[in-house]
């Protein structure tokens, strides 16, 4: 039995369904889809946005009118929706909704940016201290967990083009990569792409500058992650990045696991 997931920062979901996004979506069968950066409210949402064919949409909102926000679309319906960790600062700005299936979570993370100064890389910091807990507790919660996103660190060299220019930018400081490692050496969660693919460099980029013709030139960063628990990291068998169409300044992570999905009792 094969699970597919998929998760792409939309950068604006109606942006991205004018791209096309919402008709090409049905097309891959993904089992459950994480968005992140909705950049918009409730109101704001279509009925092929709520609920794009086969899929019911969940969200978790920014307060902050075209900002932030995450969301997922489940096939079969969950146990339980959580949204937010607990923490008033970003809870409000809307960054993390998980879907608890007997055995099994799924999560949408939009992990802070600090490339617009340092106001936001310190808020930055203080999200991945207030996460790392969270973390600790989702690895020894008793299911298996897979946590979808824009992570906004690319973890190694292999992880972005132009590394050396970038060692004091946000998104590739040593700080920041640090913590990641802690997530995967300390914590041991596993990089299901990287685990799949050790040596994998430019086709796994998931996000471009705007700036410079990076897209063209493929002057990318691997910032898009499904990070797991060890037992179904090990049952993904092929991860691939989507390239084809362009529906946001990132592009869809895919991920096939050797997992069925837990049936909801009756």
């Amino acid at each position: 039995m094969t699970l597919r997931i998929l998760t792409l920062n939309l950068n604006g979901i109606r942006s991205a369904a004018d791209k096309g996004f919402f008709r090409w979506l049905p097309s891959q069968e993904a089992d459950l889809v994480a968005v992140q950066e909705l950049k918009a409210q409730e109101k704001d949402l279509t009925t092929e946005m709520r609920h794009p064919d086969g899929y019911s949409g969940h969200f978790h909102f920014a307060e902050k009118k075209g900002y932030s926000g995450v969301g997922l679309y489940l096939r079969q319906p969950p146990l339980e929706l959580v949204a937010g960790i607990g923490e008033p600062e970003f809870d409000a700005e809307g960054r993390y909704l998980e879907a608890i299936y007997p055995g099994l979570s799924v999560v949408s993370l939009y992990l802070p940016s600090g490339s617009a100064g340092p106001e936001r890389q310190a808020s930055k910091f203080r999200f991945m201290e207030a996460f790392f807990p969270k973390l600790r507790e989702l690895r020894h919660c008793g299911r298996e967990v897979v946590i979808c996103g824009d992570w906004n660190i690319a973890h190694t060299e292999k992880d972005l083009k132009n590394w050396r220019s970038n060692q004091k930018h946000s998104g590739f400081l040593p700080e920041e990569r640090a913590w990641l490692t802690r997530v995967f050496d300390e914590l041991g969660w596993v990089d299901v792409y990287r685990r799949l693919y050790p040596e994998a460099t430019e086709e796994g980029y998931t996000w471009w500058s705007n700036r410079g013709r990076a897209w063209e030139k493929n002057v990318g960063w691997r910032i898009d992650y499904q990070i797991a628990t060890p037992g179904i990291a090990a049952t993904a068998r092929a991860a691939w990045v989507y390239k084809d169409e362009r529906f946001s300044d990132h592009a869809p992570l895919i991920v096939d696991y050797d997992f069925e999905l837990p049936q909801n009792p009756r």
